[in-house]
């Protein structure tokens, strides 16, 4: 690509990524709340809650253009990648990351290509989840990517995130947001503790995202 090619499609991606914020600001009124953390320049992982397919383009909405501009969000490649379309929708104008949640070959491994990307100084929106959640739990339970990157990059601020009615916005299947209020709540940094198992690990992280629920269920 050329110099002019290249800065031509950067603006291109800054717009979509301007653009979209408005949006997201616009359909939902989005208010961050900062729990226990503030908005940094630290290199972080942002892990979260996944019920929609906005929910990354909202939590991004809340940070800063400078941190929002070298912040990826992770999505499946079997979703994001099966049309060019979606590919080129996720890749080239969202800057996502995309990964094999089924994968056979080492150069798709997933923990590989998001430290390629934290090795860049850049930063990650993840679902430890794996997917999105459709049923009526609150959480599910937490994969081992999020222990794997804490394990590897421990500098890497981890920071929960709690996104509260992104679902109801964009519900699956639907792709007419519908205008209703959300919050994104941002928690205090967590870290592996030393001798920490992995399990031991993931469940305090899914507890640490729970807790940041502004409607926690409640038991009849």
């Amino acid at each position: 690509m050329s110099k002019l090619g290249t800065r031509t499609f950067t603006l291109l991606q800054t717009v979509t990524s301007v653009g979209l914020s408005a949006l997201a600001w616009a359909v939902t009124g989005v208010r961050p709340i900062w729990n226990g953390s503030q908005p940094s320049d630290r290199q972080r992982i942002y892990f979260a809650n996944h019920a929609s397919h906005g929910d990354f383009i909202l939590l991004s909405a809340c940070l800063s253009e400078k941190e929002r501009a070298r912040t990826h969000a992770v999505a499946a490649a079997d979703y994001w990648g099966k049309t060019r379309l979606r590919r080129f929708i996720a890749e080239d104008m969202l800057s996502s990351v995309l990964i094999h949640r089924q994968w056979t070959d080492e150069a798709e491994n997933p923990i590989s290509i998001m430290l390629s990307v934290l090795d860049e100084g850049h930063s990650l929106i993840i679902f430890p989840e794996g997917t999105r959640n459709m049923t009526d739990e609150p959480l599910l339970p937490f994969r081992s990517g999020l222990y794997n990157l804490s394990m590897a990059r421990p500098d890497v601020e981890l920071i929960p995130c709690w996104i509260e009615n992104m679902s109801r916005v964009l519900p699956k299947g639907q792709f007419v947001p519908v205008p209703l209020l959300c919050r994104v709540v941002f928690g205090a940094p967590i870290a592996i503790a030393p001798g920490e198992e992995r399990r031991a690990f993931l469940d305090r992280a899914r507890q640490a995202l729970l807790a940041l629920n502004p409607r926690p269920q409640r038991d009849d």
